[in-house]
C-alpha cells in the first residue's frame, strides 16, 4: 500500500459498522463539552482583546461560535433519533473535516489578534492555543482522524509562528506544546487501539449471544414444534393442556380434547412412500387449522394423531358436532403428484369434569379414540358414561395384566386342522386364553387387543408358546401346532430373538409353526421377513393368516418365506352364495399349487361350506365342524377317536367340544 493510501486511510472513517457506531455513540457524549469549551475559551479571548477590530472582536468569532452551535444541533438530533452505521459514518466523516476547518478557523483568528494586545494578552493568544486544542484533542479521543487533524492544524501553525516570534519565552512555550501534545497523541492512540479492541470483543460477545439466542430459540422450536406440519408437539400440548386444565378449575369451566388418528396411514407411506406421506400429513395439518376456533390449540401427537384443546361449549352435542366436521374433512380425497390419496379420520372427544388432570382428561379421549377406530372407524364419538365403565374395566384389565403371571393364568386350547386328502387331522392352531384370579375369565377378544396396545402381548406370546412346545412333544410325530405371532413380536429384535430361543431350546425336530396376518408384517417386512427366516431355520413353518383381508396381500406372498396360506373365514362364510368368495378361493387355490404351498380354509361350520371347498379344490380344514378348541387331553381324545376312521366317527368327532 502507497504512503498516500495509507494516510488517507489513517484519517478515513473505519469500515467496521460496529466500531463506527461505538465512535459516534461515545463522541456524541462528548459534543456538548466540546464545542462549549471551545465556545467559552473563544469568548473569554476576544474579551481580553478590546483594542481589536469589530470584525476580529465579534463577527468572526460569532460565524465560528454558530458553526459550533450547528455542530451541536446535528449531533444532538442525531442522538434522538438513534444512530445508524450508515448515519454513523456520515457523521463521523463530516466531524473530521469539521475538526481540520474549525481547527484553522480558530488558529487563525486566535493567531489574527496577537498584534492587537499587550504581552499578558499575548500570552493569552499562546495559552488559548495550547490548552484549547489539548482539550479538544481529548474530546475527539474516539476520533483519531479527527483529534490528529486538530493537533496537526493547531500546533503547526502554532509552533511555526511563536519560533519566528523572536521572544525565546514563546519559542520554549512552542517547543514545550510540542512535547504534550506529542505526548496526548501516542496516548490517544493506544486508547484508540484498545477501544477498537473493546468494541470489537464486544460485537463478538454479542455475534456469540445472538448465536446462542438463535440456537436457544432453535432448540426450543424443536423440542415444541412439529418440524413438518408447523404445529406444537406432544411436550407443548402437555404443558398447554395442563395450564388450560388449571384455568378451567380454578374458573370453574370446562374444556374437551378431541384426538384425531387418521386410519390406515401406513399404507399411504408404503403405496406412495413417505415424501408424499409428509405432504399428507402437512394437508392435514392445514385442513384442521382452516376450520379450528382461534381459543382452540392444536397439535400433532405423533406420526398420524393430532389433538385439540377446545374451550366453549362443551356439551355431548357441541362436541358430536365438532367430532363430525372434523372427521369429515379428512374424506375428501388427497390430491398428491404420485395420484389420489383417500383416508379417513377416526376421532375421540371427552370433555373436563371437576378435579380432572390433564393425564385423566387425555386419557378418556384417547380410549374413546381408541374405541372410535375399532367400533366406527371414520367417525367421532364423544366419551360418555358407558365408556366410563368400559375404560374403568379396561384399566382393571391392563393392571391385572401387568401384574399377571402368565405362565400360570394363560391357558392354551388346540382347534384341529383336518387334511382330507390324509383322512387325518394334521395340526392344531394354538389359542390363548386368559383366566385372571381377580377377574375371571377374559375373552381373547377383550385381552389380545389389549396386550398388543400395551406391549404385553410378547410376554403372552411367549408364554403360549412354551405350553404349545411342552404339548408338541407328547402328542405324535406326524401332528404340527402352530402359534400365532402379533406385529409387536415381528417389529421387536428382542421378541424374535426370545422367540428363536424357546424354539430352539425345545430340540429338534420342531413341530410348532407359526401364523403372521398381514397387517402385522405390514410395520417392516424386511425385518419381519429376517426374524421369520431364523425360525424356519429351526424347523418352524410360516403361515399367512387372514388372507385377503390385508392390503397388498400378493406382494407378502412374494416377499415372505411362506408355507401355508389361511383363507379368511369372510371368504369361507360366503362360499355358497357368492360368486365372487367362490372365483377368489378358487384363485387362491390355484396360486398356493402353483407356488407349491399348502392352503387352509378357516371358519367351516355346515356340511355345505365343505362341500363347495372341496369342489374347488381345497383339502386342508379348520372351524366348528371339524373340532371345537379343546384341551390337550380332549386333543389326545380325538386323535385317538379319529384312528378308528374319520367316516365311521364322524359325527360324534366333529362335535368335540371344549
Amino acid at each position: 500500500m502507497s504512503a498516500t493510501k495509507r494516510l488517507v486511510q489513517f484519517f478515513a472513517v473505519p469500515d467496521d459498522p460496529d466500531l463506527v457506531q461505538a465512535q459516534a455513540q461515545a463522541f456524541s457524549r462528548q459534543v456538548p463539552l466540546l464545542y462549549g469549551m471551545l465556545l467559552v475559551n473563544s469568548v473569554v479571548l476576544a474579551a481580553t482583546h478590546p483594542t481589536a477590530p469589530d470584525l476580529l472582536r465579534l463577527y468572526v468569532p460569532g460565524l465560528l461560535a454558530a458553526i459550533c452551535v450547528t455542530r451541536i444541533a446535528v449531533w444532538w438530533r442525531s442522538r434522538d433519533g438513534g444512530i445508524t452505521a450508515a448515519k454513523a459514518k456520515r457523521l463521523l466523516g463530516g466531524t473530521v473535516w469539521a475538526a481540520a476547518l474549525l481547527s484553522i478557523g480558530f488558529a487563525a483568528w486566535a493567531l489574527s489578534l496577537y498584534p492587537y494586545g499587550g504581552p499578558y494578552a499575548q500570552s493569552h493568544v499562546a495559552f488559548y492555543m495550547g490548552i484549547t486544542s489539548i482539550g479538544c484533542v481529548f474530546c475527539l479521543m474516539h476520533l483519531r482522524g479527527a483529534a490528529t487533524m486538530v493537533a496537526l492544524c493547531v500546533l503547526i501553525p502554532f509552533t511555526t509562528f511563536f519560533a519566528a516570534s523572536g521572544n525565546p519565552i514563546f519559542g520554549a512555550l512552542a517547543f514545550n506544546l510540542v512535547l504534550v501534545v506529542g505526548g496526548l497523541m501516542i496516548i490517544l492512540f493506544n486508547n484508540y487501539r484498545d477501544f477498537g479492541d473493546l468494541v470489537a470483543s464486544r460485537a463478538e460477545m454479542a455475534r456469540k449471544q445472538a448465536e446462542t439466542q438463535r440456537l436457544s430459540d432453535e432448540n426450543y422450536r424443536l423440542a415444541n414444534v412439529d418440524s413438518l406440519t408447523g404445529l406444537p408437539n406432544r411436550r407443548f400440548f402437555d404443558r398447554q393442556l395442563q395450564v388450560a386444565i388449571e384455568k378451567a378449575e380454578a374458573e370453574h369451566t370446562q374444556i374437551a380434547v378431541a384426538r384425531l388418528d387418521l386410519d390406515n396411514f401406513k399404507s399411504v407411506n408404503d403405496i406412495f412412500g413417505q415424501i408424499t406421506g409428509d405432504r399428507v400429513l402437512e394437508e392435514v395439518a392445514r385442513r384442521i387449522g382452516t376450520l379450528r376456533r382461534p381459543s382452540t390449540f392444536v397439535a400433532r401427537l405423533g406420526a398420524n394423531s393430532f389433538a385439540l384443546i377446545i374451550s366453549g361449549a362443551t356439551d355431548e352435542a357441541s362436541l358430536q358436532a365438532c367430532g363430525d366436521v372434523l372427521t369429515a374433512a379428512m374424506r375428501p380425497s388427497f390430491e398428491m403428484k404420485l395420484g389420489t390419496v383417500h383416508l379417513t379420520g377416526s376421532a375421540g372427544l371427552a370433555a373436563s369434569k371437576p378435579g380432572d388432570t390433564a393425564d385423566t382428561l387425555f386419557d378418556r379421549a384417547d380410549y374413546v379414540t381408541w374405541v372410535a377406530k375399532r367400533e366406527a372407524r371414520g367417525r367421532a364419538l364423544v366419551f360418555t358414561a358407558r365408556h366410563a365403565e368400559d375404560l374403568s374395566r379396561v384399566r382393571r384389565m391392563e393392571h391385572a395384566l401387568h401384574t399377571a403371571n402368565l405362565d400360570e393364568e394363560v391357558h392354551i386350547l388346540l382347534q384341529p386342522q383336518f387334511d382330507i386328502a390324509l383322512n387325518r387331522t394334521t395340526g392344531y392352531e394354538v389359542l390363548a386364553r386368559w383366566r385372571s384370579p381377580v377377574l375371571g375369565d377374559v375373552s381373547p377378544v377383550e385381552f389380545i387387543p389389549l396386550a398388543e396396545r400395551t406391549g404385553v402381548i410378547s410376554k403372552i406370546t411367549q408364554a403360549v408358546l412354551r405350553k404349545a412346545l411342552a404339548v408338541s412333544a407328547r402328542l405324535p410325530k406326524t401332528v404340527r401346532l402352530s402359534v400365532n405371532l402379533s406385529a409387536h413380536d415381528l417389529g421387536s429384535t428382542t421378541a424374535m430373538e426370545g422367540i428363536a430361543r424357546l424354539v430352539e431350546q425345545a430340540g429338534k425336530p420342531c413341530r410348532v409353526d407359526f401364523e403372521i396376518t398381514e397387517t402385522a408384517v405390514m410395520g417392516d417386512i424386511a425385518q419381519a421377513n429376517e426374524g421369520l427366516l431364523t425360525l424356519l431355520a429351526l424347523g418352524s413353518r410360516i403361515a399367512l393368516d387372514d388372507f385377503g383381508t390385508g392390503h397388498s396381500s400378493l406382494t407378502h406372498v412374494q416377499k415372505l418365506p411362506l408355507d401355508r396360506i389361511k383363507v379368511d373365514r369372510s371368504f369361507v362364510a360366503e362360499v355358497t352364495s357368492d360368486p365372487t368368495s367362490r372365483a377368489i378361493i378358487k384363485t387362491t387355490v390355484d396360486l398356493c399349487r402353483n407356488l407349491g404351498i399348502s392352503c387352509v380354509f378357516e371358519g367351516i361350520e355346515t356340511e355345505q361350506q365343505l362341500d363347495a371347498l372341496l369342489g374347488l379344490g381345497g383339502t386342508v380344514m379348520q372351524g366348528y365342524l371339524f373340532g371345537r378348541p379343546m384341551s390337550e387331553d380332549k386333543v389326545l381324545e380325538h386323535i385317538a377317536g379319529e384312528s378308528r376312521g374319520w367316516q365311521r366317527q364322524r359325527s360324534q368327532m366333529f362335535g368335540t367340544a371344549s
